[in-house]
């Protein structure tokens, strides 16, 4: 490299912002991610082998997905090639894979190709480089913030190994923001920058497991302060406004919400209003969360708790007719109800085994005495014949046969209201085994 060369370099990681300039170069720089990436894990066993194959990453962003793809390019000595779905198409594609080709015909070593957000790949454009990876022409690498399950081309998925990156946790973003700090050629070393320790921690929590939004905010209040002792008030002052990460149409979408239904049915409010905060920050649909509390109402409380049902549905039509900011409220009282309220998942078992039964058994035809009788000849062919008017007994319960075989589809719980409820069935359906017992005597 010539001395221009050493000095046009020079001035480019000099324009580089912290976050690029701090991007790890090696395995042991790389923080986070250890489940696949530690000692003894499978990906560092690959790599220690040198036999990387196809491989995806699916994880949010800032967690370290293109870093570790240079990373493993460097480990195993094959040159690095990136594209970018949202940039590039198959053109682009295919001059990397013949490149790739010629280099390894000409002994010039392997290629390890990573695709960020390949999942904007379109069917067609997947399909292009699926030859070249089975061949081993290209150590494919893609990255993407979607499930692969769901957004990449199952041919693509079937033969690459799946890696999904977690958010760093605030042990590993401290790590990177104390090695930022006293960095004395790519980071602040030269700034002599300190952090009390109340601004460290807000920092490492705030950035919601995001390396390279840490970095930023870090040297933004760098720049932005008069000071290079750095407050908790400084990092507050270079965030801005936080924008939650969430994709109201993705991965975050289906998580958020089923992280809520399982806060309520495991009957934690709490929980349960944290998720309902992060879905309404997130700017999710608010008739999607009313549609949702309106299946558990049914679903996981039922008639343990009557009450369930109506609250709901009138939460959807409160909601409907108020809107945001105000219906916050309403649905921050809906979901602590249910989250409190007593749990059943009778009425969903009981229709469940009812179709089952419907599904796989002989159809029952209806009883005689139950057929409709609203029309002439019903009395001629036998409809209703034998029909017993229930209003008719003290009770409000006729001692006869409505299914024609012995079927116990419904079974409440001994909580809540479905307490009572098991006690007067128990009545009920000893009444009417006594019609059936009757009947084939």
């Amino acid at each position: 490299m010539s001395l221009f060369e050493k000095s046009e370099r020079a001035n480019r990681d000099a324009a580089k912002p912290l976050a690029a300039r701090m991007r790890p170069q090696t395995l042991e720089e790389f923080s986070g991610q250890q489940h696949f990436i530690g000692e003894g894990q499978l990906l560092r066993k690959l790599v220690e082998a040198d036999r990387i194959g196809s491989i995806l990453f699916f994880g949010p962003p800032g967690t370290g997905k293109t870093t570790l793809a240079r990373i493993l390019a460097r480990a195993t000595k094959r040159k690095f090639a990136q594209l970018s779905a949202i940039l590039h198409g198959v053109k682009d594609l295919r001059e990397v894979l013949s490149r790739a080709r010629d280099d390894l015909a000409t002994g010039q070593g392997g290629t390890l190709l990573f695709i960020d957000e390949i999942h904007r790949f379109n069917r067609s454009q997947q399909d292009a480089m699926l030859a070249d990876v089975e061949d081993g022409v290209v150590t494919l690498i893609g990255a993407t913030t979607s499930n692969p399950f769901f957004a990449v081309n199952g041919a693509l998925v079937s033969r690459s190994q799946i890696f999904q990156f977690e958010p760093l946790s605030p042990d590993d973003i401290r790590i990177l923001l104390e090695r930022a700090i006293a960095d004395q050629e790519r980071g602040l070393g030269e700034q002599n920058v300190k952090l009390d320790d109340d601004a460290m921690d807000f920092l490492c929590n705030i950035c919601d497991g995001d390396a390279r939004k840490s970095l930023s905010i870090l040297e933004t209040a760098v720049i932005a302060s008069d000071s290079n002792s750095l407050s908790r008030q400084d990092i507050v002052d270079a965030m801005g406004t936080r924008a939650v990460q969430y994709d109201p149409t993705g991965d975050e979408h289906y998580d958020c919400a089923s992280a809520l239904i399982k806060s309520i049915r495991g009957s934690d409010p709490d929980a349960g209003l944290y998720w309902l905060a992060r879905m309404l920050e997130g700017g999710e649909d608010i008739r999607f969360i009313c549609r949702r509390l309106i299946i558990l109402a049914s679903e996981d409380i039922g008639n343990a708790d009557p009450h369930a049902l109506p609250l709901a549905v009138a939460c959807s039509q409160a909601c409907e007719q108020i809107g945001l900011p105000e219906c916050q409220l309403t649905l921050s009282q809906t979901v602590t109800y249910l989250a409190v309220a007593p749990k059943s998942n009778s009425a969903t078992t009981a229709i469940s085994m009812a179709r089952k039964d419907v599904r796989e058994n002989r159809v029952l035809p209806v009883p005689r005495h139950l057929r409709d009788s609203h029309f002439g000849s019903a009395e001629q062919l036998g409809h209703a014949v034998g029909y017993q008017y229930s209003h008719n007994e003290d009770d409000g319960v006729s001692a006869q046969d409505y299914l024609g075989v012995d079927r116990e589809y419904y079974q409440p719980v001994d909580r809540g209201f479905e307490e009572q409820i098991s006690q007067r069935l128990k009545q009920i359906r000893e009444k009417l085994k006594s019609a059936k017992d009757s009947a084939e005597d």
